[in-house]
């Protein structure tokens, strides 16, 4: 398993922006890809953002254009810069880490964007 440790959610006003930080265990070297999810209440738990060892990168269409996922591939930190959010954009974020040992997940960190 890869440890995962987050920070950067909050409360934000519609338009508002928030900027997530996700330190793994492990670098990005070690492992296949990085990235975050998200689970609103009732909901299932939806790619919002992916990057791989590689430098590949994959946004869920309700967040290209406002969203940016970086990473620091040495550190095995990955970071999601939100832009112009919306209150659909509300929900716990999780940071993923995809091995060879499988899926690691975050704790979450909760996002709330009031309208």
């Amino acid at each position: 398993q890869v440890q995962l440790l987050e920070s950067g959610g909050g409360l934000v006003k519609t338009g508002g922006s928030l900027r997530l930080s996700c330190a793994a265990s492990r670098t990005l070297f070690t492992m296949h890809a990085m990235g975050w999810y998200r689970q609103a209440p009732g909901m299932q738990r939806e790619l919002v953002a992916t990057i791989t060892s590689g430098g590949s990168i994959r946004y869920a269409d309700s967040v290209k254009g406002r969203f940016t996922i970086s990473g620091d591939a040495a550190q095995g930190t990955v970071y999601l810069q939100m832009n112009s959010l919306k209150p659909e954009d509300t929900a716990v974020y999780y940071c993923n880490a995809r091995s060879g040992v499988g899926d690691s997940w975050g704790q979450g960190t909760q996002v709330t964007v009031s309208s």
